[in-house]
């Protein structure tokens, strides 16, 4: 039986998926997986028994990756599964920051006295505002999110430009022919009225919108971000939005800073705040930790590659290794001097490491523990995983 740790409130629909035959879902167990959306796993003791984490959502920047590849803890997120929710409340951003649509609703309800029509059609010129049918609008980031919003702003007749240097095949079949390749990010930033962003938080993002980037925009532009607060860098934000340089920030992340600068709309991190959305999300991490733990299966993993193989009963062995030569031939010839013949094999790395699948030949003569054993003592090996028929593991 696996236990599950849930380290936060996780919709039912996700919990419920679980065989309880085979899983023990808890908040106090010994755990082969943990599930969970934004627990802060920085300061926490990962246990023996842990192998792997699956996030209900995209972000991972609350789990310390480089640890958890060390220790052969693989981790999940859930990209796509809140896409929709985001591309909507995007969508519903740049409604509101064409048109002042909750300062107008505001200033009427502050409206005091007899004759409300006439001094409401005295007073509505001051909450007129512009159309987005005909505006250039730039995405930074043509992922599962980016895409959505593309194709949805160039249907209702925006001009939409699009700037991703590894967008993958997949998702460029799925974007709309309407929707232009941008080849930089200056022709984005130097172009575009609006401005929607959408990669990841990394070294080469982190505050991707600087004094020099800033600066490269056009005065009445608007900015949105619903990615990652760290991608813009709020002190060069409040000087170019006091200084005139832009007209608009509009953001899902909340800060001290941002709150005391004028031009800028924060929302309290509603990007996913969906019942569909973390119902997707709770389904798709559930389905993450069963497959792996059932079968060895990584799909969607952050920090080990992705590796699949069709599972067919037969003893498999799991083998999470740095990324250096000669690794996968070392297990192979190990496998094989225990006299045990090789079905398949997979292997596949993301940067610094890897992860190799074999499945073996069903016989009363193999010892999958001793074979676990002497896998644990090469050079390189971070966690071995053995698989038995009938989903037994390790």
């Amino acid at each position: 039986m696996f236990n599950i740790e849930t380290l936060n409130a996780i919709a039912e629909e996700g919990l419920e998926s679980f065989n309880r035959e085979k899983y023990r879902v808890d908040e106090n167990v010994d755990p082969d997986g943990l599930l969970l959306r934004s627990y802060s796993l920085h300061d926490y003791e990962f246990p023996k028994s842990l192998k792997a984490i699956a996030r209900a959502g995209a972000g991972v920047n609350n789990i310390p990756l480089d640890t958890c590849s060390e220790q052969g803890i693989v981790v999940f997120n859930t990209p796509g599964a809140n896409a929709n929710a985001v591309k909507e409340l995007v969508l519903a951003s740049l409604f509101m920051s064409a048109r002042p649509i909750i300062e107008g609703s505001e200033w009427v309800r502050k409206i005091e006295g007899d004759d409300i029509a006439t001094k409401v059609e005295a007073g509505k010129k001051a909450f007129s505002g512009t159309e987005l049918l005909g505006k250039k609008l730039g995405i930074i980031g043509l992922g599962a999110i980016g895409a959505l919003v593309a194709n949805d702003a160039a249907a209702i007749g925006m001009e939409v430009s699009g700037f991703d240097p590894y967008v993958s095949v997949d998702t460029a079949w799925k974007i709309s022919t309407d929707v232009k390749r941008a080849d930089t990010l200056e022709e984005i930033l130097t172009t575009c009225d609006y401005i929607s962003v959408h990669v990841p938080l990394r070294d080469n993002t982190r505050q991707m919108f600087n004094p020099e980037t800033l600066l490269l925009m056009q005065s009445n532009a608007v900015l949105l971000n619903f990615s990652r607060g760290e991608l813009v860098d709020e002190e060069a934000m409040a000087e170019a939005l006091d200084g005139g340089r832009l007209r608009l920030y509009v953001t899902d992340f909340a800060s001290d800073r941002l709150l005391k600068t004028n031009h800028v709309r924060v929302l309290p991190h509603l990007g996913a705040s969906t019942e569909e959305a973390e119902i997707n999300c709770s389904i798709m991490a559930a389905r993450e930790l069963q497959s792996y733990l059932e079968t060895g299966t990584i799909k969607n993993s952050v920090n080990y590659p992705n590796v699949e193989m069709p599972y067919n009963g037969h003893p498999r062995i799991g083998v999470c290794h740095r990324n250096v030569p000669n690794t996968v031939g070392q297990v192979t010839t190990l496998v094989a001097n225990h006299d045990v013949n090789i079905l398949d094999l997979t292997n596949r790395s993301r940067g610094d490491y890897a992860y190799t699948l074999l499945d073996l030949e069903q016989s009363e003569l193999v010892n999958l523990e001793a074979i676990k054993r002497d896998l644990e003592a090469l050079d390189g090996i971070l966690r071995v995983r053995v698989i038995e028929p009938l989903g037994v593991t390790v």
